[in-house]
């Protein structure tokens, strides 16, 4: 073997001028044909000058002239690097598109260059937040987003400023901030009270349901929904925020302090009397002792239940009294017509499921007021067909509170109620056992002042907006009434 042969001792092949042995099997002119572009060349091919841009050759030439050094591979332009094209080959459109020095834009075929750009939103942005000087033409694509109060505040001030200094812009201004006022109405946030009465009604009308809500569960229906509503966006914050239950008692003006999760955890104890009376579940099984267990009052079951609870009842407290809720007015839907039957008892009195109904619904309205007055929201009575069905129920019970009172003068008072529809007059007997007395006093109450004297939230000398005859009658008369309140 010769000594170049790389199978005697490794030495590649060295192929010798002339002849076609390369490695590759190719032919010394094969591998300049495929070989890739160098960058780095020192010089333009001998035709590059010819074929470069007709602004490059002037530039390239007029540097000359100069005395300028060229750069390499273009006369009169520095090298671009990084570039990919061969040297002296045309870019795409380089001879229909003249850059100007310092332009810094690429040739592109068609293109007219320095146009002035309207930025993107982002962009005008951020040039206003940088304190940048916004021209006419960007100010005016921002009057859409400023009539529509979308625009940020240094984008606000820029816009405000031009429009004093712009009369044609300002009458769009104007234009686009009244075309802005017809399509929003102003509006309130909450949503009508008797919205989803409203609905449902249009709906069952539609389709009737197969096993309807009884009339006489639809306040509470109504009343547990809304206060659901409420509780829906609270934080932690809201859920400890302190709120004081008032009610008037035996010693004048009763109240108790606890939290908006404590509230809950109040109706769900008390509701709790209504669903053993059914057969569901007592929520306070494990609270209350076996033999208080069914006999105690709506106090005794809320102060057992807050005992009960090793940390203060928390956000946690109102699933529980929902599903109870849900639960209450399913089986009420079920019994039907044979719900009269049934008597719920409070401990010292029991009530008709019905009237049971109704006094959770009344009791559920209030303390929701009670929450939405801790948090500073409002809040509505309830709706008028509904408050008058509550109103109905305390004109009903104040007869035996009068009678268990110490006696009073034979005589009855015109109790008037105002408010529409639910505004009527009633009769009342100061001594139940003279019903047909001659009248001795007149007094006229607001429907929803009334409810609050009921509740204990308004002192019976804050009550009456009119008054006529005996006050001592009239005086019996209010007492009685916020006498119907409890804790």
């Amino acid at each position: 073997m010769t000594p170049h042969d790389p199978r005697a001792d490794g030495t590649p092949q060295v192929p010798r001028p002339g002849t076609g042995n390369t490695p590759s099997g190719r032919t010394p002119a094969d591998e300049q044909s495929v070989r890739p572009p160098r960058h780095d060349r020192e010089s333009p091919a001998p035709d590059t000058e010819e074929r470069l841009p007709r602004q490059q050759r002037r530039e390239g030439a007029a540097a000359r002239e100069n005395g300028e050094p060229g750069t390499e591979g273009t006369p009169g332009r520095p090298a671009v690097e990084g570039s990919c094209a061969r040297p002296g080959e045309d870019q795409p459109g380089a001879e229909d598109f003249e850059a100007r020095p310092g332009d810094g834009l690429s040739g592109t075929k068609g293109v007219q260059a320095r146009t002035e750009r309207v930025p993107l939103p982002r962009e005008a942005r951020e040039n206003a937040e940088a304190g940048a000087a916004l021209s006419h033409e960007v100010l005016r694509s921002l009057l859409g987003a400023w009539a529509l109060a979308a625009c940020s505040a240094a984008e606000t001030e820029a816009v405000e400023e031009h429009l004093g200094d712009c009369g044609g812009c300002a009458d769009e201004a104007r234009r686009l901030r009244e075309a802005v006022g017809l399509l929003h109405r102003p509006e309130p946030l909450d949503v009508d009270p008797t919205l989803r009465t409203r609905v449902l009604e249009t709906c069952l009308s539609r389709r009737p349901p197969r096993i309807p809500v009884p009339d006489w569960a639809n306040a509470y229906d109504a009343e547990t929904a809304r206060l659901d509503a409420l509780l829906q966006d609270f934080g932690d914050a809201e859920w400890h925020a302190p709120v004081r239950l008032r009610w008037f008692g035996a010693e004048g003006e009763t109240s108790r302090r606890t939290t908006v999760a404590g509230v809950i955890a109040h109706l769900l104890s008390v509701d709790g009397l209504v669903a053993t009376a059914l057969g569901l579940e007592d929520p306070l099984t494990d609270a209350l002792a076996a033999q208080a267990r069914g006999s105690g009052g709506p106090a005794e079951r809320t102060e057992a239940f807050w005992r009960a609870s090793h940390f203060p009842p928390t956000r946690h407290v109102r699933e529980p009294w929902r599903d109870q809720s849900h639960r209450l007015v399913r089986t009420a839907s079920f019994t039907g017509g044979r719900a009269r039957g049934f008597e719920v008892s409070y401990g010292d009195f029991a009530l008709p499921l019905h009237d049971a109904m109704l006094d959770r619904a009344f009791e559920c309205w209030i303390h929701a007021e009670d929450i939405a007055k801790a948090v500073d929201y409002p809040y509505d009575p309830p709706a008028p067909r509904h408050l008058g069905k509550l109103i109905d129920l305390a004109i009903r019970t104040l007869p035996a509170v009068l009678a268990a009172a110490p006696q009073a003068p034979p005589g009855t008072v015109l109790l008037e109620i105002e408010g529409s529809p639910y505004g009527n007059k009633y009769v009342i007997p100061l001594d139940p056992r003279t019903p047909d007395a001659d009248q001795v006093a007149q007094v006229a109450l607001d429907g929803v002042e009334f409810c609050r004297l009921a509740a204990g939230h308004v002192s019976p000398e804050e009550a009456a907006a009119g008054q006529k005859g005996d006050r001592d009658a009239i005086r019996t008369v209010l007492t009685a009434t916020a006498s119907l309140s409890r804790m």
